[in-house]
C-alpha cells in the first residue's frame, strides 16, 4: 500500500509543480487553491508512504514522479523543447524511478 501512496504522491507533486505555472505567481486564486490543495495532498500522502519505505527511497521516487510528469507535461502543455538529449535523460529518470522500486526490498 506505501507504494501506492507514493506513486500518488508522485503525481500530485507533479500536479502542483504544473500548478506554479498557472498561478501566476499566486495572483489567480482558483489555480493558487488548487495548487496549495495538490501541495499539501501530496506531503501527507509521501509521510505516510515513508512510514514503511526507506526515506531516501521515498523521497527519490516521489520527486523524480514529479519531476518526470511536470517536463512531460510541460511538452505537451506549453510547447517546451524535445530533443533527443531531453527524451533520453527522462527515459533515464524513468529507469531510475523502477530502479528503486525494483531494489527498494520493500513489497507493494
Amino acid at each position: 500500500m506505501a507504494w501506492v501512496l507514493l506513486v500518488i504522491a508522485g503525481l500530485l507533486e507533479m500536479c502542483w509543480a504544473v500548478g506554479l505555472k498557472y498561478t501566476e505567481g499566486f495572483t489567480r486564486p482558483l489555480p493558487t487553491v488548487l495548487t496549495v490543495l495538490a501541495i499539501i495532498a501530496s506531503m501527507v500522502l509521501l509521510a505516510l508512504a515513508a512510514r514503511s519505505l526507506p526515506i531516501g527511497t521515498a523521497y527519490a521516487v516521489w520527486v523524480g514522479i514529479g519531476a518526470l510528469g511536470a517536463a512531460v507535461l510541460g511538452i505537451f502543455l506549453f510547447n517546451e523543447p524535445v530533443t533527443p538529449a531531453r527524451v533520453f535523460f527522462l527515459a533515464l529518470l524513468l529507469t531510475a524511478i523502477i530502479g528503486l522500486k525494483l531494489t527498494s526490498g520493500v513489497q507493494s
